[in-house]
């Protein structure tokens, strides 16, 4: 039997650095779905806080903490990334393991918005869509979650299936704003 040998889902794709913006891929890390159990949510929230240290975040919104970020993403259903959820969370929520199932990017740059603007259907500029914030949506034709670091880079994640995609699009309209100079 051959022996597999994992790769990180962007592997041989980037680092990509043009004009003045930069894409990378985000180093492994674990990345969970929790979703709170029925008529539980308060007590996910208060579980994911005693665990680590980190809110529950509101509809659109990501919140940050030393080892985890929590993502928003549906209906009482928070990504977290960093580290294994605690154990303790089990009793309040459904934990699934999602971490080969996303390519993870960091975009940043000056001109990341004008990037974006080519290929999201939302206004990504700082007035409109400030750090902290997150939203499920399309990057061209592939379903992705965006989310405003604090230090003004995205976040953006994608299918694993999708990553090679997902590379491309964010390429050519990287290529298209370097050159209108």
């Amino acid at each position: 039997m051959d022996k597999l040998t994992a790769k990180a889902a962007c592997a041989g794709l980037l680092p990509l650095s043009i004009g003045d913006v930069t894409l990378t891929e985000e180093p492994q890390s674990v990345l969970t779905v929790l979703t709170s159990r029925k008529g539980r949510a308060t007590d996910a929230a208060t579980a994911l806080e005693i665990s680590h240290g980190v809110k529950w975040p509101k509809p659109g919104r990501a919140n940050f903490g030393s080892r985890i970020s929590a993502i928003w993403f549906g209906h009482d259903e928070v990504l977290i990334k960093g580290e294994a959820p605690d154990k303790h969370l089990k009793k309040e929520c459904f934990l699934v393991d999602q971490s080969d199932a996303w390519a993870v990017v960091r975009m940043e740059g000056d001109q990341c918005e004008d990037v974006l603007a080519r290929l999201v259907p939302m206004d990504l500029r700082p007035a409109a869509f400030s750090r902290g914030q997150t939203a499920r949506t399309q990057l061209f034709h592939i379903s992705v979650s965006i989310t405003r670091l604090p230090d003004d880079a995205f976040l953006i994640l994608a299918f694993r299936s999708m990553a090679a995609s997902l590379v491309h699009d964010l390429k050519t309209a990287m290529e298209a704003v370097a050159a209108r100079g």
